[in-house]
């Protein structure tokens, strides 16, 4: 299994950390790095520096906007400002030597205006489900091989609120908030699948959403959550968020630790905070973005002495990115490292003594492994056959990660929000709504774009009638179905009831073999029972058949609540449906469900007493 490994090789030279144009980590174990300033990669930012993070410039409200007001094109503007794009060039120049972290995929702050509730009214939950789709396929396509990426950022629930502004303005890291209050918050988290209390604890299910988004996009880059205050007032918070996540499955492999509180902070306190992060989460830590806002030269450089050889030589701290070096262009007062005019400040000049003299003193275990690719599997291992019935909701069971060709192995794609009252497939399909009706399962609240495949074998090439058992209260539904990735038909669906399921057909040309079925929603809303596909040799038969010999077929019937109220038998669905209408047994007037025993076919009956 290939793997990812953070440590970088040891260079075994006397005083290499002396050469000229080499940063301080260079040859040494793990990376220490720095940001961008004032929206601009230094000249020397390789003289000292072998890690970039663009402090502003890969945020989403940097790079995302729409053009003709909120409701045009997207536009990604990816270096226009603070140099994202240029950062990641940067790194690339010397592959395994320098590193790029992305920051950030989804935060409560500086996302752009088309998000907030207050300068964009028509904003709705779907809408913003859709513009982060975008945003993180973009972000895919432009950096397919992010090495390092910090995936949600600032969202502990502490006191009645997000350290960032989701849903309503916050106050930010030591109260320097960048939350816009003209914004008035956003429907980010609704979008991601909500965030659940149980027994007073939030489950931070839209966090795990994103790590599962960026996991399926990245699956070799090193995800992060990354969050402040968590070396000081709220280091219980997010020791717990981080357990909650994991435990509900979010594949996070790093927490990121920013490191803003730690001025004046004890060298013997700073450790022990440290380890005990890391023992009660279990994950290796980066120390995301480092600094000590210290007008005072001496206490500067103190805490620098304190703290950073703790970071360099303990084995599960898997890198450090300072947080500015260059006084009065960074986030905040006095936490640069040298002057405008040059002149280092005392922690700068310990900084680069510290890793003259102790370079091979770093260490790292930090190995992460990532998710190789696994293909989807037909769901309890069988292979649905055509000629034969596929149930809708026996779609194939997902597989992992992505493929060479730049392929995922997803099996359907669904919102993360679960609109159903099915516990069918809760463990390996939760997104996709499924709903209990009196005919068993059913896949229900298909919207546009949305889809299912199905690993099918096909016994013969050649034609077939599909026929999908289908319910809709709209005139302009409609899916397409194609084998692998051919579309084979384009099916439209009008129907006036969720109740009333009824039939939709359509001639198929198949070819032989083992296949992927794909289902694609094309307009949206409808729900649909099972696919059913015969050879129209087959249909010719069994109708001529019919017409010489008729045979009488039993049908169940049930009432709309799932209750079996009786048999009948009729020599085909029409003759059942007309015996049904003009039974006496039938007393109430309402929709009815007649389902064969012989093949399980489904028709709903409405009754008018």
């Amino acid at each position: 299994m290939k793997k990812i490994s953070l440590s970088l090789a040891v260079v075994a030279i006397a005083g290499f950390a002396s050469i000229a144009n080499a940063a301080l980590a260079d040859g040494g174990a793990k990376f220490v790095g720095n940001i961008t300033t004032s929206g601009q990669i230094r000249d020397d930012m390789g003289t000292y520096w072998n890690q970039i993070t663009p402090e502003n410039g890969c945020k989403w409200g940097s790079i995302h906007s729409l053009s003709n007001g909120n409701s045009g094109t997207s536009k990604f503007a990816w270096d226009n400002y603070d140099k994202c794009e240029g950062a990641y060039k940067w790194a690339k120049e010397k592959p395994g030597e320098r590193h790029f972290k992305f920051h950030a995929l989804v935060w409560g702050s500086q996302y752009p205006n088309f998000l907030c509730k207050k300068k964009n009214p028509g904003i709705t939950v779907e809408l913003t489900k859709k513009y982060i789709t975008e945003w993180f396929d973009a972000v895919a396509a432009k950096f397919p091989d992010l090495e390092y990426i910090d995936v949600v950022n600032e969202a502990i629930w502490a006191g009645d609120n997000y350290h960032s502004g989701y849903g309503k303005p916050a106050a930010g890291a030591e109260g320097r908030s960048t939350d816009d209050t003209e914004c008035g918050g956003s429907y980010i988290i609704e979008a991601l699948g909500g965030d659940r209390v149980v027994n007073g604890k939030h489950q931070y299910d839209f966090i795990t959403t994103a790590f599962k988004m960026a996991r399926e996009r990245w699956p070799k880059a090193v995800l992060i959550y990354n969050d402040y205050n968590t070396l000081s007032w709220q280091m219980n918070e997010g020791i717990e968020l981080i357990q909650t996540i994991v435990k509900n499955g979010a594949p996070v492999d790093a927490y990121g630790q920013q490191a803003h509180d730690c001025k004046g902070m004890s060298k013997s306190d700073f450790e022990s905070k440290m380890t005990r992060i890391h023992n009660e989460t279990g994950l290796p830590l980066l120390v995301s973005e480092y600094d000590i806002g210290e007008a005072d030269d001496n206490k500067q450089k103190n805490d620098y002495a304190n703290q950073i050889p703790f970071m360099w030589e303990t084995p599960w701290v898997a890198g450090i990115t300072i947080w500015g070096y260059i006084n009065g262009a960074t986030w905040a007062a006095n936490t640069g490292i040298m002057e405008k005019d040059g002149r280092k400040r005392a922690a700068m000049t310990w900084l680069e003594d510290y890793f003259a003299k102790n370079l091979n003193k770093g260490k790292n275990d930090v190995t992460f492994t990532p998710v190789e690719p696994e293909p989807q599997t037909p769901f309890k291992g069988k292979v649905r056959e055509i000629p034969g019935k596929i149930e809708a909701e026996d779609f194939d069971v997902p597989g992992k990660g992505v493929n060479e060709d730049g392929t995922t192995n997803a099996s359907y794609s669904d919102d993360s929000e679960n609109h159903g009252d099915s516990d069918y497939r809760k463990d390996d399909a939760s997104a996709v709504d499924l709903y209990n009706k009196a005919t068993g399962v059913i896949v229900g609240y298909n919207q546009t774009g949305d889809w299912l495949e199905y690993t099918v074998n096909i016994a013969e090439a050649g034609d077939y009638t599909m026929t999908a058992s289908v319910a809709a209260e709209s005139e302009s539904a409609s899916f397409t179905l194609s084998i692998d990735g051919k579309s084979v038909a384009e099916v439209p669906v009008s129907g006036s009831s969720w109740d009333d399921y009824f039939d939709v057909t359509a001639n198929v040309t198949l070819p032989a073999g083992k296949h992927i079925l794909r289902m694609d929603v094309t307009a949206e809303y409808f729900d649909v029972d099972y696919f059913n596909f015969v050879s129209k040799g087959e249909i010719g038969i069994r109708t001529k058949a019919h017409m010489e010999t008729p045979v009488l077929t039993d049908y169940d019937v049930f009432d709309m609540n799932g209750v079996r109220l009786g048999r009948m038998s009729a020599y085909s669905m029409n003759d059942a449906v007309t015996m049904l209408k003009s039974s006496s047994a039938i007393k109430v007037q309402g929709l009815y469900l007649l389902r064969s025993v012989k093949n399980g076919a489904v028709k709903s009956v409405r009754i008018a007493r």
